[in-house]
């Protein structure tokens, strides 16, 4: 793989950090959802431990949820890449929302290339204040 190549993954990874924040924050569960491949899995930054499988669970999550006002800021963002196909990352967040104090937590994320694109495979939150 090229170092061209390389970037681009790692951008295209990035990219989707920064769009489950955005869309997150809008509210557009289906989007949210879209971002993961089919079989992809999440753990939510409150529940570590607790996975939710499969882009239609996934959603069905997020519909469950009661309706509040967010804005997820990412930072620290380093993705590697594992190979054409695969990519590994870690990033930071802060959340900010209408319910009280901001919590500060981190994302561990799995990506995988789909025929649709990059997509997480794996998204486990946790929680550090």
């Amino acid at each position: 793989m090229s170092e061209e190549e390389r970037r681009a993954i790692e951008a295209d990874c990035a990219r989707l950090i920064a769009r489950y924040a955005n869309l997150n924050d809008a509210a557009d569960w289906q989007g949210v959802a879209d971002l993961y491949a089919d079989d992809g899995r999440m753990a939510r930054p409150t529940a570590p431990e607790d996975w939710t499988q499969g882009r239609a669970a996934i959603l069905a999550a997020f519909l469950a949820r009661p309706a509040r006002t967010t804005r997820h800021v990412c930072s620290n963002v380093v993705i590697d890449v594992i190979s054409p196909t695969q990519a590994v990352g870690e990033s930071a967040m802060l959340l900010f929302t209408s319910e009280g104090a901001p919590k500060v937590g981190s994302f561990h994320d799995r990506f995988v290339l789909t025929a649709a694109g990059w997509r997480f495979a794996e998204r486990r939150g946790s929680l550090t204040f």
